[in-house]
C-alpha cells in the first residue's frame, strides 16, 4: 500500500508507522490520520504497532492548510468538521485496536501530535522530545482527546498546567509526572522503542488486546462493573491457544512460545 504522508513497513511482527512530512515537522493534515488508519487496517497479522516521526519532530500538530472546503465555511467550522471526520476516528481506532501500541517521540509532540503520542500504551521519548498543549497561545482548546486523556494520566492539576499555560514538558519531566513510560538518550530512542514493541509482539496478543480493552473500560466504570468485565475477558483469554501454551510452559518450566491466537 502506497501512502503520501506516512511510511508503513513491517519489521518482523511489528508494524512501524512513520509520519513522513519532515519539512513540516510532520504537521498532520486529516489525510495523514486517514492514512495511519488505513495502515492499521492493513496490518496483516502484525502483533504490535510502533508510531514515530521522520526528522526533527514526532508531530507538530494539525495542519488544516489547503483543505478543500466551501468558501462560505468558517475556519471554526472547518476545524470542528476536521476533528469529527478526520482526526477523531483515528483516535477511537487506536483506543480499540486489539494489539499493543508503542510511540517513539523525537522532538515536538504538539497539539494533536501530543494526543497521538499519548494514545499509545507505551510512550517512549528521547531527551529532546517534548509534549506541548499550545492551544492557549492561539486562543483554541485542546483536542484529539487531550482533555480526557491528560487528566487521567497526570491528574487535574498538571493537566491544567499543560493546557492553560501551554508550556513544553520535556521527556525527563514527563516521566516524573507519569505522563509517559520512559525517556532515553536521543540516539537510543528507536532501538529502545522497537525492542519494546518486539517484546509486546512476542506476547499473548489476544490477552494483551483484552488488557487494553479492560483498562479503557475501567476508566469509565464502577468497581463492580470492572470485576464483571474482568471475568468476561478472562474467559475469552482462557479460550486461546496462547493460554494453553502458557500453562504448559509453566508446568514444564520453560519460556512460553506465544503465537498470538
Amino acid at each position: 500500500m502506497t501512502f503520501e504522508t506516512i511510511r508503513a513497513e513491517r519489521q518482523g511482527d511489528v508494524l512501524v508507522v512513520t509520519l513522513n512530512r519532515p519539512e513540516r515537522l510532520n504537521a498532520a493534515p486529516p489525510a495523514m490520520f486517514a492514512e495511519i488508519g488505513a495502515a492499521l487496517d492493513a496490518r496483516e497479522g502484525a502483533r504490535a504497532v510502533l508510531i514515530t516521526g521522520e526528522g526533527r519532530a514526532f508531530c507538530s500538530g494539525a495542519d488544516l492548510a489547503g483543505r478543500d472546503q466551501a468558501a462560505s465555511q468558517s475556519p471554526a467550522k472547518r476545524a470542528g468538521d476536521a476533528l469529527r471526520s478526520g482526526y477523531n476516528p483515528l483516535m477511537l481506532k487506536l483506543a480499540r485496536l486489539p494489539v499493543p501500541i508503542v510511540s517513539a517521540v523525537n522532538g515536538a509532540a504538539a497539539g494533536i501530535g501530543c494526543s497521538l503520542a499519548l494514545a499509545a500504551d507505551f510512550c517512549v521519548a528521547g531527551e529532546s522530545g517534548y509534549f506541548l498543549q499550545a492551544f492557549v497561545n492561539i486562543g483554541l482548546v485542546p483536542d484529539g482527546g487531550a482533555s480526557w486523556m491528560l487528566a487521567r494520566l497526570v491528574g487535574k492539576a498538571r493537566a491544567t498546567e499543560m493546557m492553560l499555560l501551554g508550556e513544553r514538558v520535556y521527556g525527563p519531566r514527563a516521566v516524573d509526572w507519569g505522563l509517559i513510560h520512559k525517556c532515553v538518550p536521543d540516539a537510543e530512542l528507536m532501538p529502545t522503542a522497537l525492542a519494546l514493541a518486539e517484546r509486546l509482539a512476542a506476547g499473548p496478543t489476544v490477552a494483551l488486546g483484552l488488557m487494553r480493552q479492560g483498562l479503557a473500560a475501567a476508566l469509565e466504570s464502577d468497581y463492580a462493573s470492572a470485576l464483571d468485565g474482568e471475568a468476561e475477558r478472562q474467559m475469552m483469554a482462557g479460550a486461546t491457544a496462547d493460554a494453553v501454551e502458557g500453562a504448559v510452559a509453566f508446568l514444564q518450566k520453560r519460556k512460553p512460545a506465544f503465537k498470538g491466537a
